[in-house]
C-alpha cells in the first residue's frame, strides 16, 4: 500500500489575509481537480500556526473545514462524516500530518485526507513577511490518497536537536495591553539557519540511506531563501534539482512544502525526476523528511 498526492491547491492574495478563507480556498481548488466530492474526505488535518485574531478556541480545522464546505449536511444518520482537528508543529508540521494520514489511510476508514497549511499575521492587516514577522500570508492544501502500487511516500524520518528551540513565537503578555489578539512576537536565534540546517541533513540522510540521488528532486521548508539550496550542498544533490515556491512575500512558513510541489507540478519542472526529497525543518530545532516516489 502507499499513500499518494491526488491533488493540490493553493491560495493567496484574493483580497483577504485570513487564513481561514485561505485555507478552505485551496482545499476546494484540490477536490475540484481531483473531481472528487465533499463527502469523499473523511479526515481533514491543519498544519497551521498563524491564526486570524490569535484564534485559540474552536480548533482552526473546524473553521477551515466550513469554509471548505466540506462535512457540513448530516440529514441521516448514515451520511459521510468529516473530522478534522489541528496538528502544530510549525514548518515540520506537515510532514507529520502526511504520518498521521498514512495511518488513517491503512485503516481503509476513508477514501481520503485533506492537509492544509498558511499562516498569516493575526492583525489580518498585512501579507508580506518583515523583519518583526518573517512569513508570508498563503494557503495550500495536499489532498492524499490510498494506493495500490509502490508510488507515493515512504517513511517520514524525524530528527531533534539540542538546545533552545532556535525560533519561537509568542504573545507578550506582559506588554500586550488591549491588543493581544492582533500581536505576535517571534524571535529567531543569530545562528537559527544553521541550527535547523543540521537537523534538516540529519532527517534528509536518514530518508535516503543509500538511495541514487541523480533522480532525486529536493523540495525543502523555507526558512530562509537560501535554505533549500544550502540543504542540497550539504546532501550532495545537484542544485538544479531543487524546487521552492514563490517567495516574494517572504517564508511562507507551514505551507511552504504544498506551495513548492504544486509550482513544480504546474509547471512540469519534475520531468526527468523519479523521487522527490520534502524536508521540513523548523522550531524546535526539528526537522523531518520522507522520500516520495512520483508516478511513472
Amino acid at each position: 500500500m502507499g499513500v499518494r498526492i491526488k491533488a493540490t491547491g493553493t491560495s493567496r492574495g484574493n483580497g483577504t489575509n485570513s487564513i481561514v478563507e485561505h485555507s478552505g480556498h485551496a482545499a476546494r481548488i484540490s477536490l475540484e481537480r481531483a473531481g472528487i466530492g465533499p463527502e469523499q474526505v473523511g479526515v481533514l488535518i491543519n498544519t497551521g500556526v498563524f491564526r486570524d485574531s490569535n484564534t485559540v478556541e474552536p480548533a482552526i480545522a473546524a473553521l477551515i473545514q466550513k469554509a471548505a464546505g466540506i462535512g457540513l449536511d448530516y440529514h441521516a444518520k448514515d451520511d459521510a462524516r468529516t473530522f478534522s482537528f489541528d496538528l502544530m508543529n510549525g514548518a515540520v508540521g506537515v510532514l507529520n500530518a502526511v504520518q498521521v494520514a498514512t495511518s488513517i489511510l491503512a485503516t481503509g476508514s476513508t477514501e481520503h485526507v485533506l492537509i492544509v497549511s498558511g499562516d498569516t499575521h493575526p492583525s489580518l492587516t498585512r501579507f508580506a513577511a518583515d523583519d518583526e514577522f518573517p512569513y508570508a500570508t498563503a494557503g495550500a492544501a495536499l489532498l492524499l490518497e490510498r494506493c495500490d502500487d509502490t508510488e507515493g511516500f515512504g517513511e517520514v524520518h524525524t530528527a531533534t536537536g539540542p538546545g533552545g528551540p532556535a525560533v519561537q513565537s509568542y504573545v507578550d503578555t506582559a506588554t500586550m495591553g488591549t491588543v493581544g489578539r492582533t500581536v505576535m512576537t517571534v524571535e529567531r536565534d543569530p545562528d537559527f539557519t544553521d541550527r535547523l540546517l543540521e537537523v534538516a541533513v540529519q532527517a534528509a540522510r536518514a530518508a535516503l540511506a543509500d538511495q541514487d540521488l541523480s533522480g532525486i528532486a529536493l523540495i525543502a521548508s523555507t526558512p530562509s531563501p537560501q535554505f533549500p539550496k544550502l540543504l542540497a550542498d550539504a546532501l550532495g544533490i545537484d542544485q538544479d534539482a531543487v524546487r521552492t515556491p514563490d517567495l516574494s512575500d517572504g517564508d511562507p512558513h507551514t505551507a511552504a512544502l504544498p506551495l513548492a510541489y504544486d509550482h513544480a507540478v504546474a509547471r512540469d519542472s519534475l520531468g526527468g525526476y523519479s523521487r522527490v526529497l520534502f524536508v521540513a525543518a523548523g522550531a524546535g530545532p526539528a526537522a523531518a523528511a520522507v522520500l516520495y516516489r512520483l508516478t511513472a
